[in-house]
């Protein structure tokens, strides 16, 4: 597999054009094609320098192969990578703007039971430049540009769970954010994972103020123990910690996601439980109603239930909202796409 030249940044991209004895306004056409989501063999630049990079670097190191559109206008994208893998992605369209879900895996190993992303494992992790490249990939596709973009927001929620691909993910947050790029502000991007503790202290460090969503689905560590497999490494006492340090850092409060799956977590007490963890702490909760896998034996709830359970949190004093559902006819959730894909 060759290097993904979407990897580098600018000033990186400056040094590799001065190492091929090119001047300095070369790393700027390529770097401005790039963002624009072209491939390298499309950049105008001069062929004796065109075909010494692709010596080295991938000409399109992402590329859709397949498109399924939903009837509320949901898109959701097979991904080939360079070396035979697949991955997914969905673009949600709002508003306020464009919501692209990518991939940071191909697969996940945290073994959620809800997910169809870690049927199959982790297969390996993502490059930055595979993760920018979803992005450009569909910002060109919509004939968006750098400064016009057609993607507008950022959730870093399909296969994989982010930080345990933490390296390239902190890497892509940069580049994506950076204002000779894409400019996807921070603020404009958010990063679910399913509660790896010291890598959530390490974000807040690094003060890249994403909104930050933590995968509950519990009241208790017992609970979440059944469907999060990292439930039993890391408890809710320790991500509730490291969620009040990470406010304390960026001044973001923090989403907790919290999918509604019958006979697990949308009684009474469930409602009771969640009130007594988070009321008062700077915090949201984004109730989904779950997106039904066929290889797991998980149900969710009905429109009423959830609408009742959303009352319950209202009613305890918790800001929560029940997430639209979008996609379902295309199968939205994370994962079911590549696993289709890869069965047939």
């Amino acid at each position: 597999m060759k290097k993904i030249l979407q990897d580098l940044g600018l000033t990186e991209l400056e040094n590799l054009i001065s190492s091929l004895g090119e001047k300095p306004f070369r790393a700027k056409q390529l770097y401005t094609g790039l963002m624009q989501g072209k491939k390298i063999s499309q950049i105008n630049i001069p062929s004796a320098l065109r075909g010494k990079i692709l010596e080295e670097y991938e000409d399109e190191p992402v590329k859709i192969i397949k498109t399924l559109t939903s009837s509320d206008g949901t898109e959701k994208y097979l991904f080939a990578l360079s070396d035979g893998n697949v991955i997914e992605g969905v673009l949600m369209k709002y508003k306020y703007g464009n919501t692209q879900c990518v991939s940071t895996q191909v697969g996940c190993r945290m073994g959620c039971k809800f997910c169809a992303s870690t049927l199959q494992g982790l297969i390996r992790n993502l490059t930055s430049g595979e993760i920018l490249s979803q992005i450009l990939t569909v910002n060109a596709l919509h004939g968006g540009d750098a400064k016009t973009r057609a993607v507008t927001n950022v959730v870093l929620m399909g296969s994989g769970e982010p930080l345990d691909n933490y390296d390239e993910v902190l890497k892509f947050l940069k580049n994506v954010s950076a204002p000779d790029g894409v400019n996807i502000s921070a603020r404009n991007i958010s990063l679910s994972t399913c509660g790896l503790v010291p890598k959530i202290y390490a974000l807040a460090d690094a003060q890249i103020p994403v909104n930050l969503t933590i995968s509950l689905h519990q009241t208790t560590d017992e609970g979440r123990a059944r469907t999060m497999p990292v439930a039993k490494k890391y408890s809710i006492a320790e991500i509730l910690k490291a969620c009040e340090y990470y406010f304390g850092k960026t001044g973001r409060r923090y989403i907790f996601e919290y999918s509604l799956i019958r006979g697990e977590n949308c009684d009474k007490e469930h409602a009771d439980g969640l009130i007594s963890l988070l009321k008062g702490k700077p915090c949201h909760v984004n109730l989904i109603r779950l997106n039904e896998v066929e290889e797991r034996d998980l149900k969710t709830v009905t429109e009423k239930e959830a609408y009742r359970f959303l009352g319950l949190l209202e009613k305890g004093g918790l800001s929560a909202t029940l997430r639209r559902r979008i996609g379902v006819d295309i199968g939205g959730a994370c994962g079911q796409l590549r696993i289709n894909y890869l069965k047939g």
